[in-house]
């Protein structure tokens, strides 16, 4: 399996507190987009691509592609941060045989289908049903925005 450093989710993907603040934290050299939609979108990729430092890979996967990748072997020296936009993605991913110790919650936005769950944080009853799921798993999922920012157990939240 590949040497995940974080697992994230966060609804705007790449921006400004995962580059620097994730990055240096972790020390990661890759990050890997699953999301079916932005996987299929050329435009979307290049811009992402664009936005991260150099020396950074950026790679994009729809949720089949990924949970081959992420079962596969990866290079010595690679580190690599997952990003997500939701849970269900992970929770896909769980269900195809990739296994995940902890999950960092960074970034949920208000919609009209979600409550607040904590601070800017956001999720509907289907998103805390899911992480629900994944708590009954064995899997670690945390509020955590930034690195220097207390850990916060999501499962106080539900």
């Amino acid at each position: 399996m590949l040497n995940i450093v974080l697992t994230r989710i966060d609804d705007r993907l790449i921006h400004g507190q995962v580059m620097t603040a994730w990055v240096k934290y972790t020390g990661g050299n890759r990050i890997i987009i699953i999301d079916d939609l932005v996987a299929q979108d050329d435009f979307m990729i290049s811009m992402l691509k664009m936005s991260i430092p150099p020396g950074l890979k950026l790679n994009t996967y729809s949720v089949e592609e990924a949970s081959n990748v992420l079962k596969g072997e990866g290079a010595k020296n690679e580190k690599i941060i997952i990003l997500v936009k939701g849970p269900e993605v992970i929770y896909k991913l769980y269900n195809q045989g990739v296994l995940f110790k902890n999950v960092n919650v960074g970034g949920m936005g208000a919609n009209p289908g979600r409550k607040k769950l904590y601070k800017n944080i956001s999720a509907s009853d289907d998103e805390r049903e899911i992480f629900k799921k994944l708590l009954d798993k064995g899997i670690y999922v945390s509020i955590r925005i930034i690195p220097d920012d207390k850990e916060v157990s999501i499962k106080k939240l539900l």
